[in-house]
């Protein structure tokens, strides 16, 4: 036990990132042994509130532990603090609930002109809880989520790397940790007559390079000018508020991969201008 606690205090970022893959991974697997994959949308939706629910008990069991055994009391006072800061400017609010839906926006503008398989799932006739469901779920996850990402292993590595390294390194491993929920756990759901093999390739791709390593590089920047875990929370709210009621519920396989390229470029675009424009703060330790 002695020799884990040693290992743990001296690597705490990868000892942070083991615990969340295991537990969610782990939770994710049993879900799966239980209750099966969903083969439907219908039955993904049904299924998805406790999918969620079980997959985040990693960040945020991972994160509070990590937090007392690597800094004590005053890492949850220091924790809770930065929760609770919530001034921070109307600036800092527009980008953190604006960026996300903006983005959603213009890909399914541009993506329903090619195709009617592209109406945003929260304007589909028989699909109009989804919007509900998307709201609870944005703020399921960005409170649990981020009491593990930003509460505890983002400022541990700006401790050593710089602000786009933490991003980048940060983004992929977000990106990798979502895989089994949203790539293996619905595979049924979305790979439709593409083969699962090669829809599982292409939508863990997705995940690893995607929209979610442009969105973190976002956050880390609003973070690193803020201070503020409650706007991190806000942020993560609406990104996955929108991924959720946007979604088509008609698409599956290549229109999956399709939309999610066409989403990540937009990601990827103003990430990277927003990395020039800053790049003194990106590339400064």
């Amino acid at each position: 036990m002695r020799n884990i606690l040693n290992f743990i205090k001296k690597n705490p970022v990868v000892s942070y990132f083991i615990c969340t893959f295991l537990i969610s991974w782990g939770a994710i697997l049993a879900l799966i042994v239980l209750n099966g994959m969903p083969a439907t949308v219908a039955e993904a939706q049904a299924q998805l509130p406790l999918a969620i629910m079980t997959f985040l008990l990693g960040p945020c069991i991972s994160g509070l532990v990590m937090t007392g055994l690597v800094h004590g009391r005053d890492g949850y006072r220091d924790l809770w603090s930065r929760m609770l800061k919530w001034r921070v400017g109307i600036k800092w609010y527009a980008i953190a609930l604006l960026t996300a839906p903006l983005v959603f926006i213009a890909v399914h503008y541009l993506l329903y002109l090619f195709s009617p398989v592209y109406l945003p799932g929260f304007l589909s006739p028989n699909n109009s809880g989804v919007l509900f469901l998307g709201i609870m779920s944005g703020m399921m996850v960005g409170i649990l989520e981020e009491i593990g990402w930003f509460g505890f292993a983002i400022p541990e590595m700006r401790k050593r790397y710089n602000l786009l390294a933490v991003g980048l390194i940060v983004g992929l491993i977000w990106g990798a940790w979502h895989i089994m929920a949203n790539d293996i756990w619905a595979i049924k759901t979305y790979s439709g007559k593409m083969p699962t093999v090669l829809y599982a390739i292409f939508s863990g791709l997705s995940f690893l390079i995607g929209q979610l390593p442009p969105f973190r590089i976002l956050m880390v920047w609003a973070y690193e000018r803020t201070g503020s875990l409650f706007l991190m929370m806000v942020m993560h709210f609406s990104l996955t508020a929108c991924s959720i009621s946007f979604a088509p519920t008609a698409m599956t396989g290549w229109q999956v991969f399709n939309y999610s390229l066409a989403v990540a470029l937009v990601f990827w675009v103003i990430a990277g201008a927003v990395v020039i424009a800053n790049r003194q703060q990106f590339l400064r330790h």
